[in-house]
């Protein structure tokens, strides 16, 4: 409200400034309503910027047992400090300087082993535990209360090919809200993670994930677990749940297996309708075999 009155208020400074003898004196107030104007949207801007830290830092301390105060995250855990280092550039980057947006994003690179790119579109309560490793593109897009481990990388799938045709169009992921990504998994391309999914460990993901999926191995597949289908927020640490996680490529095997047992039985069954014994046909090779013994015989 405040900051809209001071708009306005400058608007009409400006014009009744032409037309008035005092044009000096309105121009003076219009330059202080500007001042004024600038110090209320840098105090709102101040104010975001403190009220997302607190939520990344209770987010941490929410979701690392680790953690013992907010001190000790803020000057110890490099993933806080890393996405400290994305806001201040995502926030230069969007007023289009984008040269010292990256030379910021480089920094925060240096000093925690993280790179984010200041580009890149990133929600409330982001947490990335021990952070080492982590790679996030340009337009990645990550939602609300979303969980990375070390070493996870949100790429694109071929970012060097025709590098100029590529460049503002969606090259890596989206992460819905409640995601969680284990450590050393892949996500490439521009794929969508539903909500509440979960990414296991050294997974490679190159296709789109549902809603309350578990996916795991290389390629990624997906397997339901309990946990996802009647605890979808629940949290799961690495993004892989600790109870019988069923293995989808040795699930076809025991369906194949199952399908060989079938067969086998189905033909002992068939053996013994015919009394068990075997076929007495002859073949015609076996006749020829039979006359040229008769013929000697003789």
């Amino acid at each position: 409200m405040a900051l809209n009155l001071l708009r306005q208020t400058k608007y009409l400074s400006a014009e009744v400034g032409h037309f008035h003898p005092f044009a000096d004196t309105f121009r003076r107030t219009n330059t202080i309503l500007n001042l004024a104007s600038a110090g209320a949207e840098c105090s709102m801007a101040l104010k975001s910027f403190y009220k997302s830290i607190l939520e990344d830092i209770d987010a941490a301390m929410s979701r690392d047992p680790s953690a013992k105060s907010r001190l000790e995250v803020a000057l110890c855990f490099p993933g806080f400090q890393a996405l400290l280092f994305y806001r201040i550039s995502n926030w230069v980057w969007e007023k289009k300087l984008h040269l010292l947006g990256r030379w910021i994003s480089a920094v925060g690179r240096v000093l925690t082993g993280v790179e984010i790119h200041p580009g890149a579109t990133i929600g409330r309560r982001f947490f990335i535990d021990h952070g080492t490793g982590v790679v996030i593109g340009e337009t990645a897009e990550i939602g609300d209360d979303v969980t990375l481990y070390h070493g996870v990388t949100l790429g694109g799938v071929a970012p060097s090919v025709d590098s100029d045709l590529q460049r503002n169009q969606k090259r890596h992921p989206t992460l819905r809200d409640n995601v969680i990504v284990g450590s050393g998994a892949q996500i490439l391309g521009p794929i969508t993670v539903g909500r509440c999914a979960r990414v296991g460990a050294n997974a490679v993901v190159t296709k789109d994930v549902e809603e309350n999926t578990t996916v795991v191995g290389i390629p990624g597949k997906a397997v339901r677990t309990r946990d996802d289908a009647g605890e979808p927020s629940r949290f799961v640490a690495y993004g892989t749940p600790t109870g019988d996680i069923p293995d989808p490529v040795a699930r076809a095997l025991d369906g194949m297996l199952a399908e060989i047992n079938q067969l086998q039985a189905r033909i002992k069954e068939l053996e013994e309708e015919r009394g068990g014994a075997e076929s007495t046909v002859p073949l015609d090779g076996d006749d020829e075999k039979e006359e040229r013994r008769a013929g000697g015989k003789q």
